[in-house]
């Protein structure tokens, strides 16, 4: 699959946790940092998603926020 997103992170999944729609996919990259995803349940079905499956978080935003306390 090709797609045009250039911020593809390759890691693995380290825990699903599933809501009543929505399930929260973390992902572990190299470093151990944790990527979290919010995506729906059939979703996480149609692609199989289990843990320590490798996976690429995608990353494709058009603003970045920042905020200071």
């Amino acid at each position: 699959m090709k797609i045009s997103a250039r911020n593809q992170i390759k890691g693995k999944v380290s825990k699903i946790e599933k809501g009543a729609t929505t399930s929260h996919v973390s992902i572990e990259i190299d470093g151990g940092a944790i990527i979290m995803a919010s995506i729906t349940n059939e979703a996480v079905s149609e692609l199989g998603l289990k843990d320590g499956e490798s996976v690429y978080a995608v990353i494709k935003a058009s603003d970045v926020m920042v905020g200071v306390a």
